[in-house]
Order: structure tokens, then C-alpha cells, then sequence
């Protein structure tokens, strides 16, 4: 009994850990951190499956509230329940909190210092490369599986939202429903 205690603690130590270090250092966005759990809760760690984190990102994606924090609640959900949700959240939150705290005490000074306008440009840069990495892995993944259906949807909402401005809500609620289409012929 002592010993899957132990065993539980350190899971969501882990859990913890991670995702406050990916949250602590990572910059641009939800999609940037994507891979990093990629990386680490389905490469290093095995808690999930590459086709579960897909589904995590796309159900993290398409929810209200920051994607960061929303895969996060899923993974930790995924692995131990409500109390890894909440173990994750708090890990996810801190980090960007206390910078931000930190940054706002300071805010005047850094708005207008050159050496931060120059860092923060070098990351967009950073933030472009993560984000095209992702599309790349994500989009392999999917042929590799020879799935059609996701590939056409992919493509086709790409045209539907940069060529005809086609409203991203629109695009979401249709890629939604020929996803539960799709998956409900697959049961």
C-alpha cells in the first residue's frame, strides 16, 4: 500500500515538474508547447499515446481558454483523474504568473530597453520554427497512418480560412462534426 503511494506521489511530482518547466520556458504560445509534451509525456515519459496526444491537442485546441493550460488539464486529467487535472494546472500557471508579475513591476523599463525588443524578436523567429515542427510532426503522423479523411479536412480548412476568409468558428464546428462522423463509422 506504502509503496504504490510512493509510486503515486512521484507520479504527480512528475507531473508537476514537467509541466512547470515546459510552461516556465517556453515562449510564443500554446502551439509551441505542443511538442514539448509530445516530447515528454508520449517519448520519454509513455503516459500517452502519440494518437491520444493528438486528440488532446485537438480537444485543448478547440476549448475555451489557453491551449497550454487546457493540455495540460487533459493530460493530467488523463493520468491520475481530477487531482492530476488540478496538479497540472497549478504547474502550468505559476510559471507564467510569476514572470508576469515580475515583468509588470518592471514594465516601463523593459517597454522601451532595446536589448529585450531584440530578444523578443529572436524568439518570434524561435516560435516560427516550433510552430512549422509541429504541422511537419503532426501532418507525418497522420499520413503515416494513410489516413485520407484528416489530410482533406486539413487542407480544405486551410483554403476555407486563408483564400476565402471563411470564419475559424465555421471551419471548427465542421472539422468537428466530420471528425465525430468519422469516428463514430470507425466504433
Amino acid at each position: 500500500m506504502a509503496l504504490m503511494e510512493d509510486s503515486k506521489l512521484r507520479k504527480f511530482a512528475t507531473l508537476f515538474s514537467s509541466v512547470f518547466m515546459i510552461s516556465a520556458f517556453t515562449f510564443g504560445g500554446g502551439f509551441v508547447i505542443v511538442p514539448l509534451m509530445k516530447r515528454k509525456f508520449v517519448d520519454d515519459l509513455g503516459w500517452l499515446g502519440e494518437e491520444e496526444m493528438l486528440d488532446l491537442t485537438a480537444i485543448a485546441q478547440s476549448s475555451p481558454g489557453a491551449i497550454a493550460v487546457n493540455a495540460s488539464i487533459l493530460i493530467g486529467y488523463k493520468t491520475l483523474g481530477i487531482s492530476g487535472a488540478l496538479t497540472a494546472i497549478l504547474g502550468t500557471i505559476i510559471p507564467p504568473f510569476a514572470i508576469i508579475s515580475v515583468i509588470s513591476m518592471f514594465y516601463v523599463a523593459f517597454r522601451d530597453n532595446r536589448f529585450v525588443s531584440m530578444a523578443m524578436a529572436g524568439m518570434l523567429a524561435g516560435v516560427a520554427a516550433v510552430v512549422t515542427d509541429v504541422v511537419i510532426t503532426m501532418t507525418a503522423s497522420i499520413l503515416k497512418e494513410k489516413r485520407l479523411i484528416p489530410v482533406i479536412v486539413l487542407i480544405a480548412a486551410f483554403i476555407a480560412l486563408r483564400i476565402f476568409n471563411v470564419s475559424i468558428i465555421l471551419i471548427i464546428l465542421i472539422a468537428g462534426a466530420i471528425g465525430y462522423i468519422t469516428s463514430r463509422r470507425k466504433a
